[in-house]
């Protein structure tokens, strides 16, 4: 069934989305679009939000691998390479905003951006913000990628990342995907590890925040770091 049956020129999403724009879209008007029919006897909305409710919603359709999506009713090969491709694309935009060069002047710029690229994680993966002197980004770097519950990071690694990229300082970040946002022993035994092994070579680890579904905190607010310059910026 093409995502134009059945819906009134009123609430065809690609007219509603000429309007409006695509901010005015519901979760399921964007899927359907992508979509771009549904299948017999459900149009394209009405297989958006099977999906959506399937998978717990777009975070959780974001979740899904291609083979994943493929096994999903209604979904074939080139729909569920469509879907993943979208995902990446978001993705990579918003790793992209930081790194352009431009500095980061307040904490919240960076607890948005690891947000934006650690809440949709099944697993721990554990990322890497190189900046300069004048704390612009660099690159950001995946340093590892975990079990369920944990993922190691080595402190040989990220100093030798650290030195390639001539990097002044670094912000580490990783995602807990049990929801639960307090740091464990582990993540303070780590993150002062790492803070030391980092010194040794004159890099400055700036904070280490962990990302816990939409909350975010940082080790450094909690007291468990020295002073860092970025994580003491002023709010403006």
């Amino acid at each position: 069934m093409h995502l134009r049956e059945s819906l009134t020129p009123d609430e065809r999403p690609r007219e509603r989305l000429a309007k409006f724009g695509a901010r005015a879209l519901t979760d399921a008007e964007l899927v359907a679009l992508l979509l771009g029919s549904g299948r017999k006897g459900c149009n394209a909305i009405g297989m958006a939000n099977e999906l959506l409710a399937s998978c717990g919603g777009l975070r959780g359709l974001q979740r899904k691998s291609v083979k994943d999506l493929k096994a999903l009713k209604g979904l074939g090969p080139a729909r569920a390479s469509l879907l993943a491709a979208c995902f990446e694309i978001g993705e990579r935009a918003s790793l992209s905003e930081l790194v352009s060069g431009q500095p980061v002047r307040q904490p919240k710029q960076i607890h948005d951006h690891c947000r934006r690229l650690l809440s949709n994680r099944p697993i721990e993966h554990c990322i890497a913000l190189l900046l300069n002197a004048q704390n612009q980004i660099l690159a950001c770097k995946h340093v590892s990628r975990g079990t369920l519950t944990q993922t190691s990071v080595y402190p040989r690694e990220l100093v030798k990342m650290a030195l390639e990229h001539h990097a002044s300082a670094v912000i580490l970040a990783h995602n807990h995907p049990s929801g639960f946002a307090e740091p464990s022993p582990g993540d303070i035994s780590m993150t002062q590890t790492l803070g030391q092994a980092l010194a040794l070579v004159d890099v400055s680890l700036l904070d280490h925040i962990i990302v816990a579904g939409p909350r975010t905190i940082s080790l450094f607010e909690l007291g468990y770091m020295a002073g860092s310059p970025v994580a003491s910026l002023p709010e403006t």
